[in-house]
């Protein structure tokens, strides 16, 4: 029998850097001469997170439509799909961000029907060290309380709770959340990272690797509040077609994304994430902002030019159809500035009801 793929499931509320995580992780773990394959989760399809994992070069597949657990045989498709050509030696996962008892629903299926071609890693969840702070100071992190919810069950069923975004902290503040962190949630080991330099992830990825134990207890979650969590937030994804006589598109994405902010923030939205990323044929910016005010980041560049494509997703509290219609006003006014924008795809809801396809009670293994 071959080496078995290493499956390692990321999981963690909206804006806790994910994305820029598995990115950093795959770039690492190829440069030791592993195959890495990345699984990305969406409600709906045009995802920037696949259009920026994609630019990596990494082989990257989506599940798009629900999350994982409420789809399980497309998240075993997506699998399958990695390891196509040549099986992966790890693949990395990153469930949607609202999503919980992946425990239950992922990981236990996983370990009792699939044992014999995936070792299951243990359950990370990352976490933004802002909000992490504010549900320790037992606040809701500018959330709705049931949105909120779902950020403490992700916790509480974790094996091992990674804190990203160390590159904002002093090395003090950071013992001190690791500290406070273990207290709260003794089932959990604590690691301490930052997914944009690069910075502690070597210690958290040996452990995901080596340790045998995968998905040792699980949460117990009210699915109503759950459900309540998820429908708070209006989710828009759409692909817009831009056309110029040679504009600056890595400033066309600063300023969009500071007017939707500007927009959100007047209406006191709570933000999940807004991530955009516009590429042309000199190459790509790719730009989010969360709930924190001063989280606007923006990296690479796309140039200018006459021609680009904009991937933009926004999960904001708000109902589908304002959030939609504030998107398109802020896109139409970036057309003053002689850019044509033509939406190619829009999709605006708010996520139904989780109703996962496995749901285990008991721990397998």
């Amino acid at each position: 029998m071959g080496m078995k793929t290493k499956l390692i499931l990321v999981g963690g509320f909206l804006g806790a850097g994910k994305t820029t995580l598995l990115g950093e992780a795959a770039r690492q773990l190829s440069q030791t001469g592993r195959k890495v394959g990345l699984i990305t989760n969406d409600q709906a399809s045009e995802l920037v997170d696949t259009v920026y994992l994609e630019q990596t070069g990494t082989e990257v597949s989506e599940v798009s439509g629900s999350c994982f657990s409420c789809n399980f045989p497309g998240f075993m498709e997506a699998i399958d799909h990695v390891n196509a050509h040549k099986p992966a030696d790890i693949i990395i996962a990153e469930p949607v961000g609202s999503c919980t008892d992946l425990s239950a629903t992922i990981l236990q299926p996983l370990k009792e029907k699939f044992a014999d071609k995936l070792s299951v890693a243990p359950l990370s969840v990352l976490v933004d060290p802002r909000q992490l702070t504010d549900i320790l100071d037992g606040r809701t992190a500018g959330l709705h309380p049931s949105a909120a919810y779902i950020l403490r069950k992700q916790l509480e069923e974790a094996d091992l709770i990674v804190i990203n975004k160390t590159d904002l902290l002093t090395p003090l503040a950071v013992e001190i959340l690791k500290k406070r962190t273990a207290e709260e949630w003794p089932l959990a080991s604590v690691y301490a990272i930052s997914a944009k330099t690069g910075e502690g992830l070597a210690a958290w990825l040996h452990e995901a690797q080596q340790r045998t134990r995968a998905g040792t207890h699980l949460a117990e979650v009210d699915y109503d509040t759950y459900a309540e969590g998820e429908a708070v937030l209006g989710w828009l994804n759409a692909t817009i077609e831009l056309q110029s006589q040679g504009a600056d598109w890595d400033t066309l994405g600063r300023n969009l994304l500071n007017s939707l902010r500007s927009r959100f923030d007047s209406l006191n939205a709570a933000i999940g994430h807004v991530k955009l990323l516009i590429a042309t044929d000199k190459g790509y910016v790719i730009g989010n902002i969360t709930g924190a005010k001063d989280s606007l980041d923006i990296r690479e560049s796309a140039g200018t030019g006459r021609k680009a494509q904009l991937t933009l997703n926004a999960r904001v509290q708000m109902e589908p159809d304002l959030l939609e219609g504030i998107v398109k006003e802020e896109i139409a006014k970036a057309q003053a500035d002689k850019i044509t924008a033509t939406i190619a795809v829009l999709k605006c809801l708010k996520p139904g009801r989780s109703n996962p396809t496995y749901r285990y009670g008991t721990i397998v293994g």
